[in-house]
């Protein structure tokens, strides 16, 4: 069996492979497997096309909605399950503790040199910077990243809730989401694009939510109506911390940029160091699940 992966030295982190698994760096018409490991191909049509046999393509990513269109029907394809779950949960973390202690203010203050204790107040007796403890917590397309997140919160006292397509212990399904928004201090979106979930945060969804809430996004741009936003964000109902936009990247014109109470980045939460690590590794047990004839992680539905 043939599998198709750079040679780099990242391999070892495939551990020890059974007999008969022979890796290659060229493509071959009896490569049953390709490992989409960065540097294997710029062209992955291209490449797809001088793979006849091809059985599995194993992403090194969380997200495949762009890779599904390119690859043919009768090929498997696995996302990177697991592997950038406790990335996007820290950067998640950060970017509700930014927004709830109002450190962009502060960064803009200390960029002038001014020593502003104001933002901290409403007045001399009232503080207006909110604590995360006590604090509700939905998650919107609750898999493993939800659950990595949820055990982070957990030590902030945060309530976490979870909603996903298919209700199971500890988590609701979508029927439930209207009636959970508007309770919910902070909304973290980690829903994946599909045909059901575009532009599933919508002017309904976001009119839903708390005055004042937080709207946090670091799973897919297109999931979220742009405009809906701005204006939610412009009347000054929600603020907002974004690692992904609609468009992406975002124009230096949008108007997203100089949007009230939103901090974005440039779709880095899982851009940390050792992920390519923990993505071989994963793709070593692929290997020997599909090996072994046993059942694939992440494996993606074809709509």
């Amino acid at each position: 069996m043939k599998v198709l992966i750079p040679d780099v030295p990242l391999r070892r982190e495939l551990g020890r492979l059974p007999p008969g698994v022979e890796l290659v760096t060229q493509a071959a018409p009896d490569v049953e497997v390709l490992i989409l490991a960065p540097g294997v191909a710029d062209d992955i049509p291209a490449l797809l096309r001088r793979l006849p046999g091809l059985r599995l393509v194993q992403s090194f990513n969380a997200g495949v909605d762009g890779l599904i269109p390119l690859v043919p029907d009768g090929i498997a394809v696995c996302s990177a399950v697991g592997v950038h779950d406790g990335s996007v949960a820290e950067w998640v973390v950060m970017a509700i503790l930014a927004m709830r202690r109002r450190l962009p203010e502060f960064l803009e203050r200390q960029g002038r040199a001014e020593w502003d204790r104001g933002i901290a107040y409403r007045d001399e007796t009232e503080h207006c910077i909110a604590s995360l403890e006590g604090a509700t917590l939905l998650v919107v397309g609750h898999g493993s990243i939800g659950r990595a997140l949820a055990t982070r919160m957990a030590a902030f006292g945060v309530r976490v809730v979870g909603v996903a397509s298919h209700p199971r212990d500890g988590v609701q399904g979508p029927d439930a989401l209207g009636g959970l928004l508007p309770d919910a201090d902070i909304v973290v979106d980690l829903l994946p694009l599909t045909a059901v979930t575009e532009r599933f945060v919508d002017r309904v969804f976001l009119a839903r939510m708390k005055p004042g809430a937080l709207f946090v996004n670091a799973g897919r741009g297109r999931t979220v109506d742009t405009s809906a936003l701005l204006e939610a964000l412009e009347a000054g109902r929600i603020s907002a911390a974004l690692d992904v936009t609609d468009p992406e990247p975002l124009p230096s014109a949008h108007p997203l940029w100089r949007a009230p109470n939103v901090l974005i980045t440039p779709h880095i939460a899982g851009a940390v160091t050792r992920w390519e690590e923990r993505a071989y590794r994963f793709a070593g047990e692929q290997i020997l699940r599909y090996a072994a004839g046993e059942s694939l992680l992440g494996l993606v539905a074809r709509d």
